[in-house]
């Protein structure tokens, strides 16, 4: 499999093998109108398998999402065909508007313009609760 370098943009690495399509939604990338490579099960000496992600084009991503889904992941950044800058990507202390509260009393659930705000509960569990209502955030 071939698949051309790029000259400005962002490449995600180490994604656990699987969790690829899962960044890709919640990260909003088919609504760019740029071009987005994603490589799943990819071998990997470190993870046995994972998926990467190139979006060509220098766009702003969240790394809270990055780090939700998989920390561990690495972003680099690439400028002029060179990696600029590489970043450990770790879980967000606060997710804000990346996942939405499941339970329908939570004053998230009918005041549309407040944030859908989560802070990291258990990071051994990988577990985040609602600041409002303390419900445990629904698994990827």
């Amino acid at each position: 499999m071939n698949v051309d370098s790029i000259r400005d943009g962002i490449v995600i690495d180490h994604i656990s093998a699987g969790c690829g399509m899962k960044l890709y939604r919640l990260l909003g990338l088919e609504a760019l109108e740029v071009p987005v490579a994603m490589i799943t099960h990819v071998a990997s000496e470190k993870r046995g398998r994972k998926d990467i992600i190139k979006i060509d084009a220098d766009i702003p991503v969240d790394f809270n999402v990055i780090g939700y889904v998989d920390p561990g992941a690495t972003v680099n950044i690439i400028r002029n065909g060179e990696l600029r800058e590489k970043k450990q990507i770790d879980m967000p202390e606060m997710l804000v508007n990346v996942i939405s509260c499941k339970n329908p009393r939570c004053i998230s659930s009918c005041e549309q313009e407040l944030e859908q705000v989560f802070r990291l509960a258990n990071r051994e569990k990988k577990e985040y609760r609602c600041i409002y209502c303390e419900t445990k955030a629904a698994g990827l």
